[in-house]
This record gives C-alpha cells, sequence and structure tokens, in this order.
C-alpha cells in the first residue's frame, strides 16, 4: 500500500476554522440552523465544527444532533452479518430549520441521499447544505455535490480516503490509500 498525506496537524485544524468561518458567512447567529453528523464518522467532524463554532461566537447555542442511516441505505440487506445501527441523538424538531449535513468523505453520494430520507422523519427543512472534510470528486453516482469542502481529492475507485480522528485513533490525519504495482 502507498501512503500519500492530504491533511494532517495544523493544516487539519485551519481546514475546520475555515470551514467554521464560512458557515457564519452563511448562516450569521445560528438561531434557524442546525448542524446533524452522519453516523458514524460524521459525528466527529460535527463535534469538531461546533466547538470551534462555539469558540468563534461564544455566546450563541448551537444546536447539533446525529443521525444514523444504516436503514435507510439502499445495500444494508447485501451484507453478510447482522447489521447493527448506531443511535439517533436530535433532540429538537428541524422542521423550517436551515440543515447542515456534516460527514467526513464525499464519495459516491449514496451515504447524503440516504441521510436526506433517514433526515424527513424529524420533520421537513426549510434547507439542507453539506459539508463534507474530503471531497473525492469525479467518483459520484448520484448529482449530488457539497457546499462546504474542506478538501478535494481526485481518486480513482480502487484508492482509500482514511480520516483518522484524536477521539478515536489518536491523530487527525487524512491519507489516501493506493495499492502498490508490483
Amino acid at each position: 500500500m502507498q501512503k500519500r498525506t492530504l491533511l494532517d496537524g495544523q493544516k487539519f485544524q485551519i481546514t475546520i476554522k475555515r470551514l467554521c468561518h464560512q458557515l457564519i458567512e452563511n448562516h450569521t447567529d445560528f438561531s434557524n440552523t442546525v448542524l446533524i453528523g452522519i453516523q458514524p464518522r460524521g459525528s466527529y467532524f460535527a463535534d469538531r465544527v461546533q466547538q470551534e463554532l462555539s469558540l468563534i461566537l461564544k455566546k450563541t447555542a448551537i444546536k447539533k444532533g446525529n443521525l444514523d442511516i444504516t436503514f435507510f441505505r439502499d445495500d444494508f440487506r447485501r451484507k453478510d452479518s447482522i447489521v447493527s445501527a448506531s443511535s439517533n441523538t436530535i433532540d429538537f424538531i428541524i422542521e423550517g430549520k436551515k440543515v447542515i449535513l456534516i460527514d467526513d468523505v464525499l464519495w459516491t453520494g449514496r451515504t447524503i441521499r440516504a441521510a436526506m430520507d433517514a433526515l424527513l422523519a424529524y420533520g421537513r427543512p426549510a434547507k439542507v447544505e453539506l459539508m463534507v472534510l474530503i471531497d473525492r470528486r469525479f467518483s459520484r453516482q448520484l448529482p449530488i455535490e457539497p457546499d462546504y469542502i474542506g478538501h478535494q481529492v481526485d481518486s480513482l475507485n480502487s484508492q482509500q480516503v482514511k480520516v483518522s480522528w484524536k477521539e478515536t485513533e489518536g491523530e487527525d490525519k487524512v491519507i489516501l490509500l493506493s495499492e502498490s504495482n508490483k
């Protein structure tokens, strides 16, 4: 396997801060905006975004929830093992709100489609925007594009993007894995 680092260390942190400032430009006080992290990996990113926004906008309460999409995916029945779902933690109504869906990697778009279906169980939002840490362009199976992008990468379907979070893997890092040609 060949590894190429896309983001790490200070560049990783600066990317999150930049995305937060873009959110502030478009949503100002967050009184009608909520953050929704897509389980499991988007939840870590959503936590970071909420923490950073809270540091920048000291007196603003920013609502954040986590959304499990397991049974909304079009491929969940194709697994060889029993599928286990995470829990949803959305303790607010999204009816009429601006929702920012947050995930770590956008690849085919199928996860986002499933998230939009799952989101409707909590109401009908006024608007849905998408924030991703990594956008794998040129691999879409659905016409879905992010509104906020941390880093874009042109990758082959055979390559893998791996996002490591300090909370789970001990470091913030994004690498692109490629099989080495022998």
